[in-house]
C-alpha cells in the first residue's frame, strides 16, 4: 500500500452514482447459506413481531406486526443469507414488494437474539424537509421467540444495543481486487471514509452512521450518505476471523431503487481514545 497516496493524488473529481461503485463489491463476500424450510418468528422490543418463512428458490414468505398498524401485510420476497461464524446468520430481504425498502437482521442460535435493520429510500421533498440523507434507517432489537422446531428457549447474554465501541477505530476493508477503503469511526453518529483503490478511488467524505453490538466483537454498522441516495447495513466481525459481510439499498443512475451484496476483508489500522471514550 506504499503508493496509495500518490494513486489518490491522480483520481478524478467525477463523483460516482451507487451502481458504479457497488459492481463488483461482493468478490470476497462469505458464501450464501440456504435456509429453505426453515423458520423464525421474532418478538421486537417495541412490542411488534417479524415472521419468515424461508422457501426454494431464494424466497421468504414474510410478515411484519406493528404496534399501532392494522394488519401484518404478510409478502413473498427474494432473501439473500451467510453465516458469518458459526450460529450467527446475517440475512437481507430485498424488497419487490415493498418498493424502495429493505429489511435487515442478524439471529443467533446460541443467544436467541436478534438485530433487526429497516431501510427506505425517501422521496426529495421527505430530505429536504430535514436535511438528512434520502434513504432513512429504524432498529430493532429482537428476540428468538420459536423456529420451525417449535418455542424456542429463553434468550441469552446482554441484548444488542446501540455502542460507541468503534469511536477512535480506523480499519480498511478489502471487498474486491478493485475495491478498498478506509474507514474512521468518529463519533456514534458519523464516520469518515475514503477510497484508496477503486472508482471512487480519490473520494472521501463524512457520512450519518449507526453503530450497535450484537455480541462480543459482532457490530452492526450501518451508514447513510449525503452526497447520493444510499445505505447500507454491515456486520463487521471484529473478533473471530476479521471479515465483514453487507448490502446496500441506493438509486442507481437513471432513479432506479437497487440492492446489492458485499462483504470482504477487514484490516485493522489502530485506534485512538478521545477524552471521554474509554480505551478499546
Amino acid at each position: 500500500m506504499a503508493d496509495i497516496s500518490e494513486r489518490l493524488d491522480a483520481a478524478g473529481d467525477e463523483w460516482r452514482s451507487y451502481d458504479e461503485f457497488a459492481d463488483g463489491i461482493d468478490a470476497y463476500r462469505l458464501p450464501p447459506l440456504d435456509l429453505a424450510g426453515r423458520r423464525l418468528e421474532l418478538a421486537l422490543d417495541d412490542g411488534g413481531s417479524l415472521t419468515l418463512d424461508f422457501g426454494d428458490g431464494g424466497s421468504a414468505h414474510w410478515s411484519w406486526s406493528q404496534p399501532g398498524v392494522t394488519g401484518s401485510s404478510p409478502a413473498t420476497d427474494p432473501y439473500d443469507a451467510v453465516q458469518v461464524r458459526p450460529g450467527v446468520v446475517f440475512v437481507n430481504l430485498e424488497l419487490m414488494s415493498r418498493e424502495s425498502e429493505a429489511v435487515t437482521l442478524v439471529w443467533s442460535t446460541a443467544t436467541n437474539r436478534a438485530l433487526v435493520a429497516h431501510s427506505r429510500i425517501r422521496s426529495v421533498e421527505e430530505s429536504a424537509a430535514d436535511g438528512e440523507p434520502r434513504v432513512t434507517q429504524s432498529f430493532r432489537a429482537a428476540v428468538l421467540t420459536a423456529t420451525e422446531s417449535g418455542p424456542a428457549s429463553a434468550p441469552r447474554g446482554d441484548a444488542p444495543a446501540p455502542s460507541r465501541d468503534l469511536i477512535g477505530r480506523r480499519n480498511v476493508y478489502r471487498y474486491s481486487p478493485d475495491h478498498l477503503y478506509e474507514h474512521t469511526y468518529m463519533s456514534s453518529e458519523r464516520y469518515m471514509w475514503q477510497c484508496l483503490q477503486g472508482v471512487q478511488r480519490g473520494h472521501g467524505d463524512v457520512d450519518r452512521s449507526t453503530v450497535w453490538r450484537f455480541d462480543h466483537g459482532l457490530y452492526l454498522f450501518c451508514f447513510r450518505e449525503f452526497k447520493i441516495a444510499v445505505a447500507s447495513v454491515w456486520l463487521h466481525d471484529l473478533g473471530y476471523e476479521l471479515r465483514t459481510t453487507g448490502v446496500f439499498l441506493g438509486l442507481t443512475a437513471e432513479g432506479r431503487a437497487e440492492h446489492s451484496r458485499a462483504g470482504g476483508h477487514i484490516y485493522p489500522l489502530g485506534a485512538v481514545a478521545y477524552p471521554d471514550v474509554q480505551p478499546v
